[in-house]
């Protein structure tokens, strides 16, 4: 089983100050990381992901990169796809795909002008059209949403096929990526909560006809170096409301490679390690976590 680690930005870290993004990216291509990925934010600090991933994609050439993750519903899925087959054309393969619904925030169901009801449904139709406008010459479609006559998207991923990853833990949302994801890269889990999750995603793919890849389960590993923020209080509050903080969240940078090993006990092998502050130097950040978890990769 190949072990990747990449790293995560986004949660209050280098997310808007172009110096830093530019030496969090050039430091992850230096040493030897897998993958960046930025997170989507639209009321947040964070840049654009489409314009972070088109950043890193021009000043690196081995670097993947990929969204952590990108909001579907409310994106036009011709737009959507035309721009992820542009971004891996430009990169030479290296996009790795992430859409989600979207984080359970008023404002930010706001600015994507899809009802939270609505959504679900709108990402079970948009995802597969998408997959057809990366592989098909002509797309007809009519759906409850879309409608589409003839439609091309003429620059076609490198990737083929261009695999799409998803989070999630609740029982719905392991069923979403049983029936459509390439991949499952869940946030604030233990390893438990991965061992039944990839229990189930296999499940659920095997009862859609599909087969994920064992090397594609991973885990989004948020670590502080002091309290957390409320945000993510809250968060873990919602998403895992009957375990403690410290069971989801590394206090401290050192507490990654033992998390990251008990997770790979449990069948997981793609890694994205995400500072939930700022640490003071990036570079020296980049450099003693590549001391502590690029040997996984050998």
């Amino acid at each position: 089983m190949r072990v990747r680690i990449g790293v995560g930005v986004g949660g209050g870290a280098a997310s808007g100050d172009p110096e830093a993004f530019a030496t969090v990216v050039d430091g992850l291509e230096r040493l030897g990381f897998d993958s960046l990925w930025v997170a989507e934010r639209a009321g947040g600090s964070t840049l654009d992901p489409v314009v972070s991933m088109t950043f890193a994609a021009a000043r690196t050439t081995r670097l993947k990169f990929g969204p952590s993750v990108m909001v579907l519903p409310g994106r036009n899925p011709v737009l959507l796809a035309k721009t992820m087959a542009s971004l891996d054309r430009i990169s030479n393969g290296r996009l790795l795909p992430a859409f989600g619904l979207g984080v359970a925030d008023t404002a930010e169901h706001q600015a994507f002008g899809v009802a939270r009801m609505d959504r679900a449904a709108w990402f079970n139709e948009a995802l597969p059209l998408m997959r057809r406008l990366w592989t098909e010459e002509v797309v007809e479609h009519h759906g409850h949403r879309f409608h589409l006559d003839a439609a091309r998207v003429e620059i076609k991923p490198v990737q083929q096929p261009l695999d799409v990853w998803m989070g999630g833990i609740a029982p719905s949302e392991l069923r979403r990526v049983g029936r459509l994801s390439d991949g499952w890269l869940p946030s604030f889990v233990t390893p438990d909560d991965v061992r039944t999750g990839i229990a189930e995603v296999g499940r659920h793919a095997e009862e859609a006809g599909r087969t994920i890849d064992p090397e594609h389960y991973g885990v989004l590993l948020a670590y502080s170096s002091g309290p957390l923020p409320d945000r993510f209080m809250r968060a873990i509050a919602l998403r895992q409301p009957d375990k403690q903080p410290e069971e989801l969240v590394a206090s401290n940078r050192r507490e990654l490679r033992p998390k990251i090993e008990a997770f790979i006990e449990a069948g997981a092998s793609k890694f994205v390690v995400m500072p939930l502050d700022e640490p003071p130097h990036w570079e020296a950040e980049l450099e003693a976590l590549g001391a502590d978890l690029l040997p996984l990769q050998d």
